[in-house]
Formats: structure tokens, C-alpha cells, sequence
């Protein structure tokens, strides 16, 4: 299914359905187009079914005394118009290429854009646009991206409930199909402030959209992201890279191709584990239903003729014969013939 698809669709009941991954790439190719390449590619073998990057200019995205937010002693430059300048060399053409790269490798291309100019180029190039949780109360540019009629993917990393509900009634106000994404906005982010009840909850307070989790926290054995299916994210997003241990601000906590590889393959059996969300006994279950439930049985030999009371009566396994849950209609019922003491009672032994 396409990402602009599932925006729009219902959740699918029954089952807990394999999540659509998002390989945020974002600026992790440094300006190589050449990493770009490898990024798209080593995304697709790992069975992401989109890559994104993001789209910005450092001037129009940040003042130049914008301090920091993320960990100084793996990301050491303290001004986010710095880091950002570092960055900021790829726009139309260059998107344009990694574009077709993505259809020739089979994989969605994506971008966050940051700005106007970025938004009206990647329209051409996308089905969805995604919104980073720091332009939550950002409504004239939720607005102007809006306008565009396509599905929203909106994170809400450091927001309250109240900022959340005022967003998405915008994208609501416009008509468009919203994805919310749950975020924590701290780089990394230690499992314990993860926050994944938040999944549920938003599930809960927004029901009609669909629910997701763009992730900060450190790879290790990628259970964060498993635990996140499990209570309803349907959109997975989180930071990749090629090389974990390259210096530098989303590199130390993105996952790579193994990692991506490792999670479906582990996923894969807790959701098989978890099953059908339903309950139904299973048929492997068949001999234990026949065989360790009871059967009414005879207490006591009952002679033909007789009417069965509460005396004669006791219940023992196997199932093979009258339930116990028809005791009330059974008792009163007169033996066809001699009953001996633990006789697994039929129906053809009463009348």
C-alpha cells in the first residue's frame, strides 16, 4: 500500500498489520550525492518502503543565534544555523536525481521541507508532505502546505495535548488526510523518556487518523520500534545511516541496514506470536476441547424408567459425551434403559 493510501484508510480490524517504515535519511549524505545514492539503495535492501530527506536553506531556517538541542558531545557545533549551513548545499536538482533513484531502486522518495520555495519544488516529487514537529505551531505554513491537497504526516515531538488537537484541526479545517506521528524531541533518546503511551492515547483521542512513531532513540535491539507496532503504529520513521559511527548529529542514533533487517525479522515472529485480534479457540486446540473438557456422567447406576436428579448426576472427562452447561435440561429426563455408575451420558441413553 502506498503511504498516501494508508493516511486515508481505516485502521484494519482483526489483525496488527506490518508497519510502513521510513527511512529518514534526512542530511545523513552530507552533501554526497554519491551517500544519497547508497542511503536510497541500502534502504530498499533493508525493506523500507520510503526514504526521506529533509529540504532547507540555514538562512531561512534559523537565526544565527539559535542555540543548540541536541548532544553537544556527539554533535560538538553549538548553533543550529552552523550545523544547518553544513548541510544545506541540495535543493531542486539534486532532489530532483534522488528522486528517480528512488523509482529505479523501488523505493518512496520523500522530503520534509523547511521552508516555502523547498515545498513548491518537492511538490512535483511526492504524494506526502511531512511536517517536523518543530513547525507544530507553525499554522500559516501547516496552511500553505495543506494547499497542496495531499496526505499530512505531522510529528508532535515536545508538544502538549492542547498544541496537538489545535494542529490537527487546521490540517482538518483543509480537508487533508493526517498521519500523527509521536515523537520525542531529545537526540537521542534514552528508552526510558520514549514515551510509547502516548500511541495509544493519541489513538485514542484521534480516531479517525492514522497513528505513527518517528523515533530518536538508539538502535541497540530495535524493541523500541517493536513495542510501537504493538500498541498502534502503523508509520514507522526513523534516522539511517550508513555508518553508525560517523561524527555528527543523526548519525550515533540512526539505524543501518542491519538493524532495518534485524527488526523485520524479529517482528515478524511477535506478530505471529500475537496472532488474530480475536477471540476464537484455535484448531490446534480441537483434541484438547474433546478430551480436557466434561461430560455429565452417571454418580450412581440409574435403573430404566428412572428420572435424573442432581444426585445422580456428576461431571468427569472427556467431553465426549453431554455438557455440562445442558445440566437443567438433562435433569428430569428418564433413563431408556439400566445406566451402570459412570456412564458418559448421550442423549440416546434419556428420554
Amino acid at each position: 500500500m502506498k503511504l498516501a493510501e494508508l493516511i486515508a484508510s481505516p485502521v484494519p480490524g482483526g489483525y496488527i498489520p506490518k508497519p510502513y517504515v521510513i527511512a529518514e535519511a534526512g542530511v545523513n549524505h552530507e552533501g554526497s550525492m554519491d551517500t544519497a545514492r547508497r542511503l536510497i539503495d541500502e534502504a530498499a535492501e533493508a525493506g523500507a518502503q520510503a526514504v526521506k530527506f529533509q529540504t532547507y536553506k540555514a538562512a531561512t531556517l534559523a537565526s544565527r543565534d539559535s542555540p543548540a538541542y541536541w548532544d553537544t558531545s556527539k554533535e560538538p557545533t553549538r548553533s543550529q544555523y552552523e550545523l544547518f549551513r553544513k548541510h544545506d548545499a541540495f535543493w531542486q536538482d539534486e532532489f530532483e536525481t534522488l528522486k528517480r533513484h528512488c523509482d529505479s531502486a523501488g523505493i518512496a522518495f520523500l522530503s520534509t521541507p523547511f521552508d516555502v520555495e523547498s515545498a513548491v519544488f518537492l511538490n512535483e516529487l511526492m504524494d506526502v508532505y511531512k511536517i517536523s514537529s518543530s513547525d507544530i505551531t507553525n499554522k500559516p505554513f501547516i496552511e500553505f502546505l495543506c494547499d497542496f491537497g495531499k496526505p499530512i504526516l505531522l510529528s508532535t515531538g515536545a508538544a502538549h495535548l492542547h498544541e496537538i488537537v489545535e494542529a490537527a484541526a487546521w490540517i482538518e479545517a483543509k480537508g487533508n488526510p493526517l498521519a500523527l506521528m509521536h515523537c520525542v524531541l531529545n537526540y537521542p533518546t534514552e528508552d526510558h523518556n520514549a514515551g510509547l503511551g502516548m500511541i495509544p492515547e493519541l489513538c485514542r483521542h484521534f480516531p479517525r487518523h492514522c497513528i505513527g512513531y518517528s523515533d530518536h532513540t538508539l538502535p541497540k535491539d530495535m524493541k523500541v520500534l517493536e513495542i510501537a507496532v504493538l500498541l498502534g503504529a502503523r508509520i514507522l520513521e526513523k534516522h539511517f545511516t550508513h555508518d553508525k559511527g560517523l561524527p555528527g548529529n543523526d548519525h550515533y542514533h540512526a539505524m543501518d541496514k542491519e538493524d532495518l533487517k534485524r527488526f523485520w525479522t524479529t517482528l515478524k515472529r511477535t506478530l505471529a506470536i500475537v496472532g488474530p485480534l480475536k477471540i476464537s479457540a484455535f484448531a490446534s486446540e480441537e483434541p484438547a476441547r474433546r478430551n480436557a473438557r466434561r461430560s455429565l456422567v452417571t454418580a450412581r447406576p440409574v435403573r430404566a424408567g428412572a428420572r435424573l436428579t442432581r444426585d445422580d448426576l456428576t461431571w468427569k472427562r472427556p467431553a465426549h459425551g453431554i455438557s455440562p452447561r445442558d445440566m437443567d435440561a438433562v435433569l428430569g429426563m428418564a433413563a431408556r434403559a439400566d445406566l451402570e455408575e459412570d456412564t458418559v451420558l448421550q442423549w440416546k441413553h434419556l428420554e
